[in-house]
């Protein structure tokens, strides 16, 4: 699993966060408190993700991405479930080596999760833990 820092890099960095340096402390008050709508900017911006790709990955109509736009900050369970994608997506990169082979491999078909895009599973935490598994194999150099 990528650490504290990695994972609020991927958020955009200090712009993602208030308070101290990274942790998993910080990181869950942050969280129950709201995510700005930079740090869903800033992973959408490193992964190349489009809006209809996000929407999706997060269970949120284009809508209510226009409205958290105007607002500046997302709602608790927004901002966990773009954690949950920053998280994944912060793995995928350490473990393929750039953000752009992590960004192709999320949309990639793989035998590995039944045919599916590893990104059409990050909606559900379910689908998360599987995709975590997958790069932990790949990661260790498990034919997955």
């Amino acid at each position: 699993m990528p650490s504290p820092t990695t994972i609020v890099e991927t958020l955009g960095g200090s712009a993602a966060r208030t308070g101290p340096p990274p942790s998993v402390e910080s990181l869950r008050a942050q969280i129950r408190e709201g995510l700005p709508y930079s740090a869903l900017e800033a992973v959408m911006g490193t992964y190349a993700l489009g809006r209809d790709e996000l929407s999706e990955a997060l269970h949120l109509p284009p809508r209510t991405l226009s409205r958290r736009k105007k607002e500046k900050v997302l709602q608790p369970d927004e901002s966990d479930r773009l954690y949950r994608l920053a998280r994944i997506a912060a793995q995928a990169t350490e473990v393929l080596g750039s953000p752009e082979r992590a960004s192709a491999w999320l949309r990639r078909p793989s035998r590995a999760l039944a045919g599916e895009e590893p990104l059409a599973l990050l909606d559900t935490d379910l689908g998360a833990r599987e995709v975590e598994a997958v790069l932990g194999r790949l990661e260790h150099g498990v034919f997955s």
